[in-house]
């Protein structure tokens, strides 16, 4: 069981009105370590019982050696945590949280020869930057990598200029957004018609997918792939919601 620790918010950064960059810092250490694609959980003081109270959120930035880290929370509606997270006479810069972690075994693969296809809806992407980044950031030898990012608008893409310039930067890495609502750089509609014809120019052998988001786009991507004839040992996901 991991001891409860104290997490203090010391910036916000909107991206939007339903939409935003949390900087927290870990008390208590002096660095937080974890595997890029861990959450933390916070208890927050949305209800008189504990279980209603706890939200987990992916950290979106990659392991520094320093206690601070970044989450990216998006504003459900009617959300008892996004009415309290996002309600900045209730919180702000300097409020502090119990929190625990980190959890969770949604990991960057300590192998990646094989060709992964990363998938994510909205701010399912956070897992994914802390992996590209922390693979950047410390040279780390894969074989390729394809992030499909998915949203309605354009205003709801997340982190769009850094990976685009990591895309130029990283050899064997992609970036490709796809949009439902507007057409963007040629992709139009769900995420699904985007990996598979991503995976459908690889050896199916060779294919690896990472699914973080919605329900609903998991539960599709998972059934059809499965009648595709890939293995469930070929597809790992984290729902969001």
């Amino acid at each position: 069981m991991l001891n409860w620790k104290t997490a203090r918010i010391i910036d916000i950064r909107d991206i939007s009105d339903k939409t935003a960059i949390f900087q927290v810092e870990i008390e208590d250490v002096s660095s937080f370590e974890f595997i890029p694609g861990q959450f933390i959980t916070f208890d927050l003081p949305i209800h008189e019982k504990r279980n209603k109270r706890l939200r987990s959120y992916s950290i979106a930035s990659p392991p520094n050696k320093t206690n601070v880290i970044e989450l990216i929370i998006g504003k459900v509606a009617n959300g008892w945590a996004s009415e309290y997270l996002f309600d900045r006479s209730r919180c702000n810069i300097g409020t502090q949280l119990p929190c625990r972690g980190p959890l969770g075994v949604f990991n960057l693969p300590k192998d990646l020869d094989k060709h992964y296809i990363f998938v994510c809806t909205g701010t399912g992407v956070a897992p994914f930057r802390s992996m590209i980044r922390y693979i950047k950031e410390n040279d780390i030898a894969f074989h390729a990598i394809d992030l499909v990012f998915g949203a309605r608008y354009q205003e709801d893409i997340l982190y769009k200029a850094e990976l685009e310039e990591l895309d130029k930067e990283m050899p064997n890495f992609s970036y490709h957004v796809c949009l439902s609502r507007e057409e963007y750089k040629g992709y139009q509609g769900y995420v699904h018609k985007v990996y598979h014809r991503i995976a459908a120019a690889d050896n199916q052998l060779n294919v690896k997918f990472m699914f973080c988001g919605w329900r609903d786009m998991i539960d599709q991507a998972r059934s059809e792939l499965l009648a595709l004839n890939y293995t469930k040992e070929q597809i790992h996901f984290e729902l969001y919601g």
